[in-house]
This record gives structure tokens, C-alpha cells and sequence, in this order.
């Protein structure tokens, strides 16, 4: 008599069906927190995550803890940490991939336009938390700055250089996104005054001219 178990003909000669093997990458039905809204509740807990915690010290399995669901539906619905960080960044700068709609058509006043339509998401106290945790975490790793760099390049910037009729229009567009990241660098991250008292008026006032110059003149 042989002492090994029973095999897929001895399910069979009983009559009860061998049990289904569980497919591959996918993770099954009963893993915590699967079910309805359970990618959503994962692209929230990872955009307070790497807003609290950073890049860094954000992990896939404090993601899934915080949605409350399993780590391996972390993966299935986003796939590597990185990917998780891109999706929660693009929710973020929702508001900013607009630009392109906002400056559309070019004209005289599209420097103060992209300046008022910057300052007003930088000023906005619900996007500004998010936004400066996504600064700081592409100024200190470098995955999360080709990430973040990707999206505005791909997302806002190369749409906006289409509507320019000027010579090298994406380098006229990135100097005009430089000179407004760093002055949100001086005035929200570091917060050096004059600079990060000013009245936002002021600011448009004085940077607006110079980004029409960058974005109209020959």
C-alpha cells in the first residue's frame, strides 16, 4: 500500500471534481479589502502616505495597510511603488494638467495667465499640502523625480509648447515652468521673505511680463 496521498484519479473514481488551480498575478477574490472601491481607497491611502511620509519612506505594504486591503492587491491594481507614486501624483496635479486649456490660443496675456492660473493652485491650502510633498520627495529621490518629471513634460508642458507660433517653443515653455518653480521654491518650501509674504498680486505682477516675453517674442 503506497503512502502517498490521493491523487486526480482518486477525485475522480470518488466523484468529487479536483479543486481549480489559483491563476497567476492576480490576487484572489477573498484578499483583504478586495471589492468594490478598493482601487480608490488605495490611491487615497498612497497620496496621504507620500504626502506624511515621502517617497522614501513610503512602502507598498504601508499603502495597503492604510487602504486597508492586502499588499498583493497594491500590486495587481498599480504594480511597482513607482507606479503607485505616479498615479497618486497625477491625481494631485489634476488641477495643473489643465494649464494647456488655460493658455490656449497664446495672446497678450498669456504670461499673466499662466502666472494667475499657477499661483491660484500653489495658494489653494487643500492642493498645496500634496503639491509640496511631491516637491520635496523629487528634490531628495531620484525615481520620484523622473516620475514627477515624466508627467509635466509629457502631460502639461509639451501640450502647452503645441499652442506656441515661436521658435523652440518647449524650451520658451520649460524656462517659463522655471521661473515659476522657483520662485514656489523660495515662497512655499523654503519660504523666504520678501518672497513669501508678498502679496500673490505682487508676485503676477512683476513675473507676468517676463513669462510673455518668454512664451510671445521672437
Amino acid at each position: 500500500m503506497s503512502g502517498s496521498g490521493p491523487g486526480p484519479d482518486d477525485a475522480r473514481a470518488s466523484g468529487t471534481p479536483p479543486a481549480p488551480a489559483r491563476r497567476r498575478g492576480r490576487p484572489a477574490r477573498a484578499a483583504a479589502g478586495a471589492g468594490p472601491g478598493a482601487r480608490e481607497r488605495i490611491l487615497a491611502a498612497a497620496r496621504t502616505e507620500f504626502a506624511e511620509r515621502g517617497y522614501d519612506k513610503t512602502s507598498v505594504r504601508g499603502i495597503a495597510k492604510a487602504a486597508g486591503v492586502d499588499a498583493a492587491l497594491v500590486h495587481h491594481y498599480f504594480g511597482t511603488k513607482e507606479q503607485v507614486f505616479e498615479a497618486a501624483i497625477e491625481l494631485t496635479f489634476a488641477p495643473a494638467l489643465t494649464m494647456p486649456e488655460a493658455l490656449a490660443g497664446g495672446g497678450e496675456a498669456v504670461g499673466e495667465r499662466m502666472a494667475r492660473f499657477m499661483f491660484g493652485i500653489w495658494e489653494n491650502p487643500v492642493s498645496r499640502p500634496a503639491l509640496l510633498a511631491i516637491m520635496r520627495s523629487a528634490l531628495t529621490n531620484d525615481r520620484a523625480a523622473a516620475v514627477l518629471r515624466g508627467l509635466i513634460e509629457r502631460r502639461m508642458l509639451q501640450r502647452v509648447a503645441g499652442e506656441l507660433h515661436v521658435p523652440d517653443p518647449q524650451f520658451r515653455v520649460q524656462l517659463a515652468a522655471g521661473h515659476l518653480i522657483g520662485i514656489a521654491m523660495l515662497r512655499y518650501v523654503i519660504k523666504m521673505d520678501p518672497v513669501a509674504s508678498a502679496d500673490p498680486e505682487e508676485i503676477i505682477a512683476m513675473v507676468a511680463p517676463t513669462l510673455q516675453r518668454y512664451l510671445t517674442q521672437p
